[in-house]
């Protein structure tokens, strides 16, 4: 068998371009040590710079522009999906959607740095509408950024890289189950993050069911939107419901304690609204609660009963969300 080095001697331009396009399509893999060390094998001589170069840049470039793509195809529901799918935190969404929001497509940039932002940011593009033009001016020169600090690193402290890949060469199958074993640990890692996450935001959903019969009972339950400005500006809120937008100091001063309160959002596993509720809770509402299946659940709910009732029908009462003082 082949050792590790002599791979990545013979392979190492395929080696990146697969490495990068997996780790950019949202897979845990991590790319920027792979081209760290194609970066000290082209100090050595053994790769070129400009073939590893632009094999990272294409990879990411393939991989920018199918989530671009299906940004502006698929919208919101893109973005839910990358949250499901990937093993950072379920906030990964909430925290990047009003950060693009803030910088733009400037943000694309650097977005490659940033853990999660990086597979977020070219689908947020296209479902904010960024233009075609717009999109590769940023998102291009961001790859090439990325791509060349990570090949410079590893030119610059090349010696240090080439006693550890000699190290490898010498362990032939052993250096690939270290590596492997290295590659589980980490996605262990996620994974623990993601489910201790999930821990902290565990608290009593209502269901879609419980909230009809809230109303069917009489009560006049105040929904709250607790997602961000992106978010609300790529899907509408509930009708009257009264909106977060990052300050709950200021609505929690407008609410009622003694009403039953539905916090609502769009991101996976209701974290967001979760979190929201448990704050409203510690404050003294007790009535507060996150709605199970967020804004998607309501709408599939209660969407087709806005319709105009027929003759002799009565209209299904719809909720509302206006607090009384």
């Amino acid at each position: 068998m082949a050792s590790l080095l002599t791979l990545l001697r013979e392979y190492g331009v395929l080696i990146v371009f697969a490495v990068v396009l997996v780790e950019q399509m949202g897979l845990p893999i991590p790319a920027f040590p792979l081209l760290i060390v194609a970066g000290a094998l082209v100090a050595g001589n053994e790769l070129h710079w400009a073939a590893v170069l632009a094999a990272a840049l294409l990879a990411c470039s393939v991989s920018d522009f199918f989530w671009f793509r299906a940004g502006r195809r698929y919208g919101k529901r893109i973005l839910k999906l990358l949250c499901r799918i990937s093993l950072s935190p379920d906030y990964c969404v909430s925290q990047t959607e009003d950060n693009f929001r803030r910088w733009g497509p400037k943000s694309l940039l650097v977005a490659k740095f940033v853990p999660g932002f990086n597979t977020i940011a070219p689908p947020m593009s296209g479902a904010m509408g960024t233009s075609y033009a717009r999109f590769l001016g940023f998102s291009v020169p961001g790859g090439l950024l990325w791509s060349g600090s990570g090949i410079a690193i590893g030119a610059y402290f090349s010696t240090s890289i080439e006693q550890v890949l000699d190290t490898l060469s010498t362990m032939g199958t052993t250096a690939l189950a270290v590596l492997g074993t290295l590659l589980a640990l980490f996605v262990l890692y996620k994974y623990v993050e993601r489910k201790r996450f999930q821990q902290t935001v565990q608290m009593e959903r209502i269901t879609v069911d419980e909230l009809k019969q809230l109303l069917l009972d009489g009560h006049e339950p105040i929904l709250v939107d607790a997602r961000s400005a992106t978010a609300q500006s790529l899907e509408p809120a509930v009708p009257g419901a009264v909106l977060v937008n990052g300050d709950l100091s200021n609505v929690l001063q407008a609410l009622p304690k003694d009403r039953h309160i539905i916090v609502y959002c769009s991101c996976p596993n209701d974290v967001t609204a979760a979190h929201v509720a448990k704050q409203m809770f510690a404050q003294g509402y007790a009535y507060a609660r996150p709605l199970h299946g967020g804004l998607d659940a309501w709408n599939s709910a209660f969407a087709h009963e806005l319709r105009r009732p027929r003759d002799g029908e009565n209209a299904a009462p719809v909720p509302t969300a206006v607090p009384h003082g």
